[in-house]
């Protein structure tokens, strides 16, 4: 029985040669969207899942009012790790991980820039990186150790064993190599190539026991069986303990579970508010959909056939075939087709895993040595096949033979019928994704085309790395008496890049109550000639002809709004105890994100001391290539042991989009997926029509009947049920955009031209894919047609 219905199938495959291509590849492309889809969600949900006490870990939060809006965020003070040791006898363990550090390597002769973090010694116990060579429970003990990943310490020391091996950082201090870790997975949020010990930030200065410098994650590993809310409640009020400052009695603190780190650590007014798991969820029910749509052309084009097996279901009936043994046999057929189209899937995903993997910025792969991918896979392919299947199945296996038999069966042709209903469903999915790529892509240029406040074009920054801060000055000064650089100016942060922020400001006239969080800035002079600021009131740090700027102040609109300010220009503001005096107001510029709405902003001059970055306005009337050949040999004149590693400002702007930009992307490829599949079953039921109608449009055709009024007649039902789907997809579409919308304060609107855009986008590939067959059968001969009759 078995052998006969794969018969039947494979003869029913070579005979419909036609529809079998639709769809096969209709059913494959369908299934490695989806697959594709459906590994990079299974990426992103297993974002740090695979440390064995994630059960147990959390990070430090912390959670206080600015601006009238209760705020989190994840950046803690560096005590307060050993102090929840101290006072919480939940926590087992508290480790910090400061924010990635670019060291120099020296090994002999080779001089490298290396990307790690400084951690505690208990980092290696608590998370689960775990070493090929060393001890995680002693590698990072001595203050002087380091450890290295694979791919690191092969790039160093080749096939060497690294083990022992001395490395000597930012040519000061020596360190060992005591382990090697395994490179890390592409599911985690730490990206180290090293890992070195606290204990040299204490070494070097870095580290403080200030309650108010907010500048590094802190991780608690919790003893096992503990509850999270007594923890929770001794940690809430932990900072007050110490500082006895009534400010503080508001100011909380939480733990947050690993769990929940990557997918939903978003936060409103102090509530957890959703995050990547909306585009999780999204892209879900996205790969969902193709893969519906594929199986919806399935359905139509087996239902569509019906009347071509009708007498062989009539026949089976006849000589005692039940209607389960019906079933199984067109569901088996389904299946069977499913699992052709599964093996051109997985060719499919083979190929273009390379540019999905470049698209979403992920190293994916298919393991196809672990059984469980197979298990899953064959799943997959009979859960395809069973809902391709199901209903054509059902439908072909209950028709009358009598009627069959005695030629009276004949399809419906109702008002509404599934078939109208599934296509409906395909092109209301495809309008959708339409109008989403369209707006997300206005989005973005909405975003890109804002004014930024400053000057992009030929502005480079470099960081002071090695000799450049203590040769400075000699830099500068080459750089401008050779023509490379129009200005120059040194900063505490990239124009691009927010470091640091504070509420700590005091002026005159300040509520009691304000609590307004401003961007914190730093700048020695020239910094409105450098990056083009535009000045509304007062001028730019000038050290030369006003030494006192170093102790000076620059505001933006939004920080004299916020002080409240009639002139700015000479009023005092204090930074804690340091005060500095308002020397030039200048209009709001873009810092951080280009989404969002500009913060109040403070400049203060040099006496900050706080400087890591060197910014450089190129003369425009130079070769870009040659200002920066120019550039690397007085850097290296002055730098000698470090690499000249020179940054576009432009570039680093444009790099704010990229999420978006990936997201619209995707978006646009799935739309595309999606229209051409649903054309692919258009196709395929246009020319079955066409067949079925063949000899009455031969009638007419002697009758008189032009080539556009039969193309007209046959298109015009399925251009029908395109414009059902954009009446139905529009207001769901409009629905979805306007909630992806709320989470942007600087927006686009949405307009009806998108609406028109999709919609007339559709009804003419809908009316291309349908009138070529139309008008094929439309200038056919009719006596061909007509020679049976």
């Amino acid at each position: 029985m078995i052998k006969n219905f794969f018969k039947v199938a494979f003869r029913n495959l070579l005979r419909n040669k036609g529809f079998s291509f639709i769809n096969i590849s209709g059913l494959a492309i369908g299934m490695a969207s989806a697959v594709l889809i459906m590994l990079w969600i299974q990426n992103e949900t297993s974002y740090d899942q695979f440390h064995e006490k994630k059960d147990r870990i959390y990070e430090a939060w912390n959670k206080a009012e600015f601006s009238g809006k209760l705020q989190c965020w994840n950046t803690t003070p560096k005590i307060l790790a050993r102090s929840m040791e101290k006072d919480i006898p939940e926590i087992e363990r508290s480790v910090r991980v400061n924010w990635p550090s670019n060291f120099l390597f020296s090994i002999g002769d080779k001089r490298l820039t290396v990307k790690g973090n400084i951690v505690d010694t208990g980092f290696l116990q608590m998370f689960s990186f775990p070493l090929v060579k060393g001890d995680p429970k002693t590698a990072l003990n001595d203050g002087s150790s380091i450890v290295l990943t694979q791919t690191l310490a092969k790039k160093i020391f080749g096939e060497e064993d690294a083990m022992g091996k001395i490395i000597k950082i930012d040519n000061k201090d020596n360190f060992t190599v005591t382990g090697i870790a395994k490179d890390l997975p592409n599911n985690t949020r730490f990206n180290f190539e090293y890992l070195i010990p606290w204990n040299y930030l204490v070494r070097t200065g870095g580290d403080d026991s200030s309650w108010g410098n907010n500048s590094t994650r802190t991780y608690a590993l919790l003893k096992p069986g503990v509850s999270i809310d007594a923890a929770n409640g001794k940690l809430k009020s932990i900072k007050y303990q110490y500082t006895k400052d009534n400010d503080d009695k508001k100011w909380e603190m939480f733990l947050y579970p690993a769990s929940r780190w990557r997918l939903y650590s978003n936060f409103t007014n102090g509530k957890e508010d959703g995050g990547l798991i909306d585009f999780v969820k999204l892209f879900a029910v996205i790969a969902l959909f193709i893969l519906l749509i594929a199986c919806i052309n399935f359905m139509n084009l087996s239902t569509a056939r019906s009347e071509k097996r009708a007498k062989e279901v009539g026949i089976r009936k006849v000589v005692g075939a039940q209607k389960q043994s019906l079933v199984s046999q067109f569901i088996g057929e389904s299946v069977f087709l499913a699992f052709i189209a599964g093996i051109f899937a997985i060719i499919i995903v083979q190929l273009a895993l390379p540019a999905f993997g470049e698209l979403t910025d992920k190293k994916l792969f298919v393991d196809y040595t672990d059984y469980k991918f197979w298990i899953y896979a064959i799943g997959f392919v009979f859960f395809t096949g069973i809902m391709a299947g199901s209903y054509p199945a059902f439908f072909l296996s209950s028709f009358n033979p009598s009627k069959v038999l005695k030629g009276t069966f004949k399809s419906a042709n109702a008002l509404i019928t599934p078939r109208k209903l599934l296509v409906v469903l395909q092109f209301t999915f495809a309008i959708i994704l339409i109008i989403c790529t369209t707006i997300v892509k206005q989005q973005i240029d909405h975003a890109r085309d804002r004014e930024s406040g400053y000057a992009k074009d030929n502005l480079v920054y470099h960081y002071l790395t090695g000799d450049l801060e203590k040769n400075y000055e000699l830099v500068k000064d080459e750089l401008l008496s050779s023509g490379i650089a129009k200005s120059v100016t040194k900063t505490s942060a990239p124009l691009t890049q927010g470091w640091s922020d504070s509420w700590g400001f005091n002026w005159e006239g300040k509520p009691a109550d304000d609590k307004t969080d401003f961007d914190r800035y730093v700048a020695d002079e020239n910094l409105g000639a450098t990056a083009g600021l535009t000045f509304i009131k007062g001028r730019d740090f000038d050290l030369k002809k006003f030494p006192t700027d170093s102790s000076a102040m620059i505001i933006n609109e939004s920080a004299a709004k916020v002080m409240n300010f009639k002139d700015p220009i000479g009023q005092i503001v204090k930074d804690d105890d340091r005060p500095y005096h308002i020397v030039g107001l200048i209009k709001d510029f873009i810092l951080q994100s280009p989404y969002y709405p500009t913060k109040p902003m403070i400049i203060e001059g040099a006496k900050n001391g706080w400087f890591s970055v060197m910014h450089i306005k190129l003369n425009g009337a130079n070769n870009t290539a040659d200002n920066l050949k120019r550039m690397e040999v007085i850097f290296k004149k002055y730098n000698t042991e470090y690499p000249f590693d020179c940054k576009f400002v432009d570039l680093e702007y444009a790099a704010k989009f990229k999420t978006e930009e990936r997201t619209g992307t995707l978006a646009a490829i799935f739309a595309a997926l999606t229209i051409f599949i649903s054309c692919l079953g258009l196709f395929g039921l246009a020319t079955y029509m066409a067949e079925n109608r063949i000899k009455e449009i031969g009638v007419r055709k002697v009758l008189g009947a032009s080539v556009t009024g039969i193309t007209t007649l046959l298109s015009k039902d399925f251009l029908k049920l395109v414009m059902i789907s954009f009446v139905i997809a529009s207001p769901v579409a409009w629905w979805m955009m306007h909630q992806w919308l709320q989470d942007y304060p600087y927006r686009v609107a949405i307009q009806w031209q998108v609406f028109a855009f999709a919609g007339l986008l559709t009804f003419f590939i809908s009316l291309l894919t349908v009138s070529y067959q139309s008008i094929k059968a439309a200038i056919a001969n009719p006596v061909k047609s007509l020679r049976t009759e």
